[in-house]
């Protein structure tokens, strides 16, 4: 439990940053069609994995955490839920609980500047510098919404891209488990998320101070 309620902070490095109001910005912040994506992820430890499927209809995001099990998010209403497959346990995220909610949302306070094309998982992108009520970060962004490499101020690579995989993502993907028994979060972390997506500014609910922007957090957690 403790390692699948710690892997929440990953989210955080997904930007929702596309701001409300006119000028340069990436032309999508949602994949604009289903798409699966394996992450590496980068923390002070090992490198780690993580593999996010999106269906661009529904605009339903399913995150596998090996082992542990999966989160599926629901942007459009903000709400999604955690599966712990060897506890066979289900923990619903209600609306303003739900980080990876955040993903898709605008901010009507971030700032960018394009900074050159890239390629990433052998897939185009443009690199954004993304300035959000005093931070700042870096992102390599597709055409089709795709964020495919996530840098802190530092210029550590965060999270990046390994493998993009366009095929159709099935709605089964998304759907509860039969028979799983529920579960609350742990204490204090409800009331956190709670608290950061009441003010989260850019963020849309994302569980940490200081990180409720546009940009991702200053490290991962693993």
């Amino acid at each position: 439990m403790r390692k699948a309620a710690l892997i929440l902070p990953l989210l955080a490095a997904m930007p929702a940053f596309a701001p409300a109001f006119a000028q340069d910005r990436p032309p999508a912040i949602f994949p604009t069609r289903d798409v699966t994506i394996t992450y590496r992820i980068n923390s002070d430890g090992p490198a780690g994995q993580s593999t996010m499927a999106f269906q661009s209809a529904t605009r339903l995001m399913r995150m596998d955490m090996g082992q542990q099990g999966y989160l599926v998010a629901d942007q459009r209403a903000g709400t999604g839920f955690m599966v712990m497959t060897q506890q066979r346990m289900i923990m619903d995220m209600p609306a303003g609980q739900n980080p990876a909610t955040r993903i898709g949302r605008e901010s009507t306070t971030a700032r960018f500047t394009r900074e050159g094309s890239d390629r990433v998982a052998n897939t185009p992108c443009t690199n954004w510098r993304i300035e959000d009520q005093g931070q700042t970060a870096r992102a390599c962004v597709s055409n089709d919404g795709l964020t495919l490499r996530v840098s802190n101020p530092q210029g550590q690579v965060m999270m990046e891209a390994t493998q993009v995989d366009y095929a159709p993502v099935e709605a089964s993907r998304f759907a509860r488990p039969a028979g799983f028994q529920p579960m609350q979060l742990p204490p204090g972390v409800a009331e956190m998320m709670a608290r950061q997506g009441a003010g989260g500014g850019a963020s849309g609910g994302a569980p940490f101070p200081q990180r409720g922007t546009a940009l991702p957090p200053p490290g991962v957690t693993k």
